[in-house]
């Protein structure tokens, strides 16, 4: 009896020393009917998470779904913020369990195995974010991030992703994604993905930043050769 509960308390623990470390991507591939690389990464960070599937050779814009999550015990409950193939299940909560391992995150009873990216590391943005106002002919304006209208960045070590939403009208506005680096002040986003134009897979963009009092302070030119000077918030 004492054997049973001595390995019944060593797997609780390793749950929970799992799901403490849950945070950071993870990705899983799969072959269309046409024969195309299909490739799903997940990004989880305090709080919030995203999935999102694309064609790896050509870039295009398959699906994503996103908001809060919470795991206890190996059951996870997420929120949806915005969901591009099923807009009316904004604002409902999903329950499922979740099988997890060191590298790998699992929905029970699917087949798809997320393998591990990163775990938050090295990226020193890592951690939800949302757009919180822009710098313009050298004034700041402002946005209120409580509004249904959010435009939020979720990073893990390596990975980043955006999305445009609204939490009322359930609409939602448009995403890109891809891997990113952040080395002495420059943070550079390589795009995989764009919702909204295809053929911005494969673009490089370079951008200054840095942190002042806990906010992202982000300056360069966007994906149409446009000077922006952005200030995003970390989410609570």
């Amino acid at each position: 009896m004492k054997t049973i509960i001595a390995v019944f308390v060593c797997a609780f623990l390793s749950l929970g020393m799992y799901a403490q470390n849950i945070i950071g991507a993870y990705e899983a591939f799969e072959t269309s009917e046409n024969g195309d690389k299909i490739r799903s990464v997940v990004i989880f960070a305090d709080g919030y998470q995203v999935l999102s599937k694309y064609n790896v050779t050509t870039g295009k814009f398959i699906h994503t779904n996103g908001g809060t999550w919470k795991l206890e015990g190996d059951m996870m409950t997420e929120k949806v913020e915005f969901h591009t193939d099923n807009a009316e299940s904004v604002g409902t909560e999903v329950t499922f369990k979740v099988a997890i391992t060191e590298n790998t995150i699992q929905i029970v009873g699917h087949d798809m195995i997320l393998k591990r990216i990163d775990d938050g590391t090295p990226g020193e943005l890592q951690g939800a974010w949302l757009m919180s106002g822009r710098i313009r002919d050298g004034k700041t304006q402002t946005r209120d991030t409580n509004r249904p209208r959010k435009t939020m960045k979720i990073l893990s070590g390596t990975q980043f992703q955006w999305i445009a939403y609204n939490t009322e009208t359930k609409q939602f506005m448009g995403t890109g994604g891809g891997t990113y680096t952040t080395i002495d002040g420059k943070y550079t986003e390589n795009i995989q993905f764009f919702s909204r134009d295809d053929s911005k897979a494969g673009l490089s963009l370079k951008f200054n930043y840095e942190l002042i009092d806990g906010n992202w302070l982000h300056s360069g030119l966007s994906s149409k050769g446009s000077p922006i000077h952005e200030i995003w918030s970390v989410r609570e």
